[in-house]
């Protein structure tokens, strides 16, 4: 895990901002998005890092078991199964059970995106 610099004017979704190859990468608190209690970061944590639209992320988790790939026949759409949850774009069926595929696109709300935008310009001025 990488040590978070805070980003004292960010939205509360951001957990703090991490320097990745010399870009600055905001880290997305899941815990808050999906209401479970905080958890302070800890050396163990992997840092996934993702696309949410044109933006770049980074996702901080207990832990990452694997990357895999799935062919089309192992995703479906969350229509039928889960109507108006936007934030789930597909379901992976994987032989140990499934698998939420999250639309990081949505993750972050227009508000947050922009309270994010500000907040980092904010910090690239003081710099």
């Amino acid at each position: 895990m990488a040590a978070l610099t805070p980003l004292p004017s960010g939205p509360p979704i951001v957990e703090g901002v991490i320097n990745i190859r010399g870009k600055v990468v905001p880290v997305l608190d899941l815990r808050t998005r999906f209401r479970l209690p905080a958890k302070a970061a800890e050396h163990t944590d992997h840092v996934v890092v993702a696309r949410a639209g044109q933006r770049q992320v980074a996702l901080r988790v207990d832990r990452a078991l694997e990357l895999r790939s799935l062919a089309p026949a192992d995703l479906e759409g969350t229509e039928g199964v889960m109507p108006g949850v936007d934030y789930v774009a597909q379901l992976a069926k994987l032989p140990e059970g499934l698998v939420l595929i999250h639309d990081l696109r949505t993750f972050l709300t227009h508000a947050e995106a922009v309270a994010l935008d500000e907040a980092l310009a904010t910090e690239d001025s003081r710099q």
